[in-house]
């Protein structure tokens, strides 16, 4: 088979296929969030998700395998979006506009709230540090939002930053002015170490939301 024999392939169909995979796949994320807040965590089943989605059963097992998956990747959108909304707030007004950003996010998301109010033990493995893919979303994100906000942004800064973000799922501040926090993370003595990550022959903790 000469050169010009060869399949042709149309330019930019691998692209218009990635924009379609990312597209269907923040839709069945956005689906994830409406069910959680409607239905709660345990009583959200995939099923209600494909179907907030409008989007097949077999795509939504192409995309994720179990609701457990489908969680977790919520989970690291969510983390995504609060870190990336926390680092433009510190880039302009420092690490208390930050805060202030994280804190309101928190306190208004109606799956946290929901959960806090209903299911309080299903939002305990989120304040549990890990190895899993979310928290090293949001170690980096820390240290992304301390870098922007230009204060020092070693393990025990990142971890503390992280110990207060934490404390936010379940109680939230009504007014996020964190003076001391901002006071606190600017002078973290350099022997106060993070938090050590699960034995690695542990699993990183479920989510405990069942399939």
């Amino acid at each position: 088979m000469s050169a010009s024999d060869a399949p042709v392939r149309e330019p930019g169909t691998r692209a218009r296929s990635g924009n379609a995979m990312a597209r269907t796949r923040a839709a069945l994320l956005q689906a994830t969030g409406d069910c959680l807040a409607r239905y709660g965590v345990r009583k959200t089943t995939m099923v209600d998700v494909a179907a907030r989605s409008r989007v097949a059963k077999a795509t939504l097992y192409n995309h994720f395998r179990t609701k457990d998956d489908l969680l977790v990747a919520y989970v690291e959108d969510r983390v995504a979006a609060l870190a990336g909304t926390a680092v433009t707030a510190a880039s302009a007004g420092g690490l208390s506009a930050a805060l202030d950003g994280i804190a309101a996010v928190l306190r208004e998301d109606p799956v946290l709230r929901r959960a806090a109010r209903e299911e309080p033990a299903a939002l305990a493995p989120l304040a549990a540090p890990s190895d899993g893919r979310a928290w090293a979303a949001a170690r980096s994100g820390a240290t992304d939002v301390l870098t922007a906000a230009r204060v020092p942004a070693g393990a025990a800064e990142v971890a503390l930053l992280l110990r207060w973000v934490t404390s936010q799922l379940l109680w939230p501040v009504d007014d996020a002015s964190a003076e001391a926090l901002v006071g606190r993370l600017s002078a973290v003595p350099a022997e106060e170490a993070a938090p050590e990550p699960l034995p690695a022959e542990l699993p990183a903790p479920s989510l405990g939301w069942p399939r």
